[in-house]
């Protein structure tokens, strides 16, 4: 197989390109820039194009495929050349499909908690010696690559709600035809590619639809959208519903039971244990027992930025977390103020998406911040600028959020100085965003 990318240089379609060329593909990409760690990655696999830029000499007639990333616009010479050779050329969830066809699919979608599912079931079957490929959006410990493509029987993917690519307007879950789907919840996120909250949910009604005949749909019951949803819709599937399983908190660590099965878990809060039940379910449908699958779970602390404890100190924990959706926050932050009830709670929410900088949206957040003793949101101009947003009053934002005291700030200097005012001792600080807060480091937030 002759196999081109476009954009290889993005965070999953370099990593898609690299398990290609171990697969023994042959396999050629270019991109106009390509940043760490897809540099390096690429590079130590021989990967990395020669010259930066798109050149429409790089596509010939013998490539079987050639895969477009979403970087990549409409006028891009060499998709131009590829379409006027009738190359087939893929998105990327349509050619993890294509190299998927023969094995079993599992495909976990839901506005939230799709990459912390993911990451426990293949954690688990990882665990238990199972073969299998993956697509998750995160970094994994124990797993060097977040795509893997090999003769593996079964693939599971975390599926994303967004646009495939710049030709393939439809959501990349809806490629992937599962045999075993989960969806974990639904709440309106990507306002900039779904306006409204109907068209958002019709995605999701389309991915139910997508579900093999015969298939099974494991979903988050306690979601009162989701569940109406999954209840009137006609597919000829089995559905299982999950909500939170029996569990308690001994010291800090919560022990969750599974069918009379007891165990530890690293992870913590409500929204953990909706995605534990669900791993669960899945890993029961691949033929794991619940004292396998806790066994499995035991050691598992999370992907990276999810609730991501990255310092530890006297009387304090600094946790890094990847929510930026009002529901994503609220779960958050319930979670750390539930598993340490005696610590006070500093909460640092970065706006930093399309959607939580537009001010038609911020109402949306309303009560998100609420548990937190301390709250400050943080949006920088640059933030704004690049997504061509007008400039943020911070008036607006507190209003949207409704939460007393709480720091509205638009320079990372007025955040060190906040962070610096505040008290550290029986404390919990949290780090909120899917940015980087305008290049501050973690050293940066460990000043205290």
């Amino acid at each position: 197989m002759k196999v081109h990318f476009i954009a290889i240089g993005g965070s999953v379609m370099h990593q898609l390109a690299i398990a290609l060329s171990r697969k023994g593909y042959e396999v050629t990409g270019s991109d106009d820039e390509i940043f760490e760690p897809a540099l390096t990655n690429l590079q130590k696999e021989g990967l990395l194009p020669v010259k930066m830029g798109w050149e429409g000499g790089r596509i010939h007639a013998n490539l079987d495929a050639v895969i477009l990333g979403m970087h990549a616009k409409g006028d891009n010479p060499e998709l131009q050349r590829a379409l006027e050779l009738s190359l087939p050329i893929y998105s990327f969830p349509e050619y993890i499909y294509r190299e998927s066809r023969d094995k079993k699919r599992v495909v976990v979608g839901g506005s939230h908690g799709k990459t912390t599912t993911t990451a426990m079931i293949m954690n688990v079957l990882a665990a238990a010696g199972k073969d299998f490929d993956y697509l998750v959006g995160a970094r994994l410990d124990g797993f060097s690559q977040s795509v893997n493509i090999t003769h593996a029987p079964v693939i599971v993917c975390e599926g994303d709600e967004y646009p495939a690519s710049v030709l393939e307007k439809r959501p990349k879950f809806h490629f992937l035809h599962p045999h075993i789907a989960v969806l974990t919840g639904i709440a309106w996120d990507h306002i900039n590619v779904f306006p409204t909250f109907d068209n958002y949910l019709e995605q999701f009604r389309i991915f139910i639809g997508m579900i093999e005949p015969g298939g099974v749909l494991i979903y988050n019951e306690t979601d009162p959208v989701l569940k109406r949803l999954v209840d009137e819709h006609p597919a000829p599937v089995r559905k299982v519903g999950y909500g939170i399983p029996e569990y308690r908190i001994e010291n800090g660590i919560t022990l969750a039971t599974l069918e009379g099965q007891s165990g530890p878990l690293k992870v913590f809060g409500e929204h953990n244990l909706l995605n534990f039940h669900a791993a669960f379910l899945v890993a029961r449908e691949l033929g794991m027992d619940a004292r396998s699958f806790l066994q499995g779970m035991a050691a598992f602390s999370g992907a990276a930025k999810r609730l991501e404890l990255i310092e530890k100190k006297e009387g304090l924990n600094v946790y890094r977390d990847f929510a930026h959706a009002p529901s994503k926050v609220k779960a958050t932050i319930q979670a750390v103020k539930t598993q340490f009830p005696d610590r006070e709670l500093i909460a640092v929410l970065e706006l930093h998406t399309y959607s939580s900088l537009n001010e038609q949206f911020l109402s949306e957040y309303s009560g998100a911040l609420d548990l937190a003793d301390h709250a400050a949101v943080f949006y920088s101009r640059h933030a704004l600028e690049l997504k061509r947003l007008p400039l943020l009053p911070k008036d607006k934002v507190a209003a949207g959020f409704g939460k007393a005291g709480l720091a509205v700030v638009t320079e990372k200097e007025e955040l060190r100085d906040w962070l610096a005012q505040q008290s550290y001792k029986n404390v919990n600080l949290l780090l909120m965003s899917s940015g980087n807060f305008d290049g501050l480091t973690i050293r940066d937030f460990l000043i205290l």
